[in-house]
């Protein structure tokens, strides 16, 4: 999909390096955190209904976790100098299977928001690991392969969003199914083997990273990626975090339907990592970004007219469809800048995914507490319209 990040390994060293077992590893890293980000966004309105939560307190629950998040990051770098890169990932999974556990069982509010603020601490840590370590894997490919880590944190959201339709179906209270989450997270977490990267190679990522410092020219050239990256979690967040409770109480969903519209959210982000890298190079990643772009505006005004909750999934598979290359093409356009510090370059990119988590839940979660949430997805729509502008920054060439 995207150009190297270095001069390629050669092909004959790839072969012969435990590269297929460290891809494994993050890719399972990347589908828990996937499946537990489901497992929460799913269970809003449950988790609310069980604790009596008003809209608004929801609303500050959900940007909590964001903020946490952020905090996450910074302990989860801490964690790494401490065990490394492979334990950090696998403690952060396990922490996040825990933290479900406590939102689910919480007894009462100050028990559920300490719970909520420490499963954004996981996966704040899960952000910084596993990028760290994709990064590496990736530059000992030779070519770009972040959206198929992409799109295994998807697929694992649409098993978990099924899992919570259907056992929500089946009438189990929110405690069975965060525990049944929880449970498929930390299998997840059982499954990461260590593994070593070749060391002989000459783009060997050091397990506790080392600082770097970055010009302005170059902030300066993230800046268009930046705010893509942005503007695509603005748009993940307002359907991850609150698309069950839209369609639960805007479209009269039942509590069983209502997680179907992420499932699906999660489906078209899927089908169109896996096409990304063939659209790409055949037609170009500008195009494939303006495109993107079309599609995503769209969706979202579709998600915001719909008439009832059927119409809503359908228009959220689009959403994810459109936004789905956006993350991936960012991620590899900025490490493409400054291929000697692509790890430096991509946790600094991190600020615009927490920033545009922030702003998508608490401006969703504050529209649709007050009975708006068709604007909620109504506003994105006309602002990822904006993102047409950056287009050109992408026009560098990218191949497998």
């Amino acid at each position: 999909m995207t150009a190297p990040l270095h001069t390629p390994v050669p092909r004959r060293s790839v072969s012969r390096s435990p590269l297929a077992p460290a891809r494994r590893a993050v890719a399972t890293v990347f589908a828990a955190q996937g499946a537990a980000v489901a497992a929460v966004s799913t269970t809003v309105p449950a988790v609310q209904d069980r604790l009596s939560l008003s809209p608004l307190t929801m609303t500050v629950l959900v940007v909590a976790v964001a903020l946490s998040a952020g905090v996450g990051s910074f302990a989860g770098l801490a964690v790494i100098r401490r065990l490394g890169l492979v334990a950090a990932m696998r403690v952060a999974v396990v922490a996040t299977a825990g933290s479900l556990l406590l939102i689910g069982w919480a007894p009462d509010h100050a028990v559920v928001a300490v719970s909520y603020g420490l499963f954004g601490m996981g996966l704040g840590c899960i952000d910084v690991s596993a990028n760290t370590r994709a990064a590496a894997v990736e530059r000992h490919y030779g070519r770009s392969i972040f959206a198929s880590f992409y799109a295994a944190w998807s697929a694992a959201g649409v098993a978990a969003a099924l899992l919570t339709a259907g056992t929500a179906d089946l009438g189990w209270p929110v405690e069975y199914i965060l525990t049944a989450q929880a449970g498929l997270v930390l299998t997840l977490a059982l499954t990461v083997r260590s593994h070593a990267l070749p060391a002989e190679s000459p783009f060997a990522v050091s397990d506790h990273g080392e600082s770097v410092v970055l010009g302005r020219s170059l902030w300066i050239k993230l800046a268009p990626f930046g705010l893509v990256l942005l503007v695509a979690y603005v748009i993940d967040s307002t359907v991850s975090s609150w698309s069950t409770l839209y369609l639960h109480q805007t479209l009269a969903a039942a509590l069983s339907v209502a997680p179907l519209a992420y499932a699906a959210y999660q489906m078209g982000t899927v089908t169109g990592r896996a096409c990304a890298d063939r659209l790409v190079r055949r037609m170009g990643p500008a195009a494939v970004v303006r495109g993107a772009t079309l599609l995503t505006a769209a969706a979202l005004v579709g998600v915001a007219a719909a008439p009832s909750w059927p119409y809503a999934v359908v228009a959220a598979a689009g959403t994810g469809l459109g936004v789905s290359a956006l993350v991936p093409l960012c991620l590899a356009s900025a490490g493409h800048l400054r291929p000697g510090a692509a790890e430096a370059v991509l946790a600094r990119m991190n600020v615009f995914n927490y920033i545009g988590v922030l702003t998508g839940g608490a401006a969703s979660g504050i529209l649709g507490s007050t009975g708006h949430f068709r604007l909620a997805y109504g506003i994105p729509a006309v602002l990822v319209l904006a993102l047409l502008a950056t287009a050109r920054s992408f026009n560098h060439r990218f191949t497998s």
